[in-house]
Order: C-alpha cells, then structure tokens, then sequence
C-alpha cells in the first residue's frame, strides 16, 4: 500500500507564501524605524518626551533603547526566527503605538509620532493621528497573522511545511 502525502487545502498553500510576505514588510518597517532613529538618538528622545506619558529617566531610556529593539525585531522578522514570538511582540509593540498616539490625539497633544525619526512638537493643526493610527493599526493586524499563522518561506525556523519538503527530497 502506497502512503499518500495529505491534501492540502488553498489556505494551507497559501498562508506560508503570505507570512512570508508579512514577516518581510514587517521586518522592512522595524528595520527603517530602527534605523532612522539609531542616526539620531536624541530625536528619538524628544520623540518619546513630547509624548508626556513617562518620567524623565525612562523617557531617555526608552528613547535610546527603542531604535535599537525595533532593529533587532526587524532582523528577527527578516530572518524568519521564533516567527510567532517575534509577531507577538511586534503587536505587542505596535499596540503601545497605538495608545500613545491615541492618548497624544485624547489630550489635545501636537506632536509627530516619531515612529521614522524625528518627532516632538508641531505646530497645531500639523499633526495626523489618524493616518498615524491607521498605519499602525494596519500593521498590528499584519503581526497578529504572524501570531497566528507563523509558518513562512525563506525562514531559519522552517515550520511543518519545509520540514515536509525536507523530507520528500530525501
């Protein structure tokens, strides 16, 4: 009797192709994010200070250290290692975005997020929270599909997916 590989459904062909894609932009976001602010740490600092949300210490802590935790996620992300880890503290992450500008907006705050360098105060009227929400709403749900879905092409880890394909070339 010949044993036959299960069938697999469009989903389950699919959904490997499209993590792929979500690890990769998510990766591509967190490692500009990271970046841009890695350049000018200072700004970062004033990005999180005009936030008015922390004491001044962790304010210079947070601002110094967030570019740096944004790289490494979008290194982790690019890579395709501990995929659901990595979506989890990814939506963990975006949806403390989430609040802060939604807290900025709640207060009558007129500041620029900050989230690709720069940040601090603007001028009334210059702010765009809701762009800003949706943005990051948008992409917590894109790593909430990692939480869910975490199996991807071109990964470290390569899932039930690539450890089938594994063993059908031995």
């Amino acid at each position: 009797m010949i044993a036959r590989a299960p069938v697999r459904t469009r989903f389950q062909r699919v959904a490997p192709w499209v993590s792929t894609l979500v690890r990769l932009v998510l990766a591509g976001v967190f490692l500009a994010a990271g970046g841009l602010k890695a350049v000018d740490p200072q700004s970062s600092v004033a990005a999180v200070r005009a936030y008015e949300l922390l004491p001044p210490g962790l304010e210079t802590l947070v601002g110094w250290g967030l570019p740096f935790v944004e790289i490494a996620l979008g290194l982790v992300l690019a890579a395709g290692a501990f995929t659901r880890v990595a979506g989890a503290v990814s939506a963990a992450l975006i949806a403390v975005f989430v609040l802060a500008v939604l807290s900025a907006a709640e207060r009558g705050l007129s500041i620029d997020c900050g989230c690709f360098g720069g940040g601090g105060t603007v001028a009334a009227g210059q702010t765009n929270y809701a762009g800003e929400i949706l943005r990051d709403s948008l992409l917590l749900v894109l790593a909430l599909w990692l939480v869910w879905q975490p199996h991807s092409r071109l990964a470290l880890e390569p899932g039930p997916v690539g450890r089938r394909e594994l063993e059908d070339h031995r």
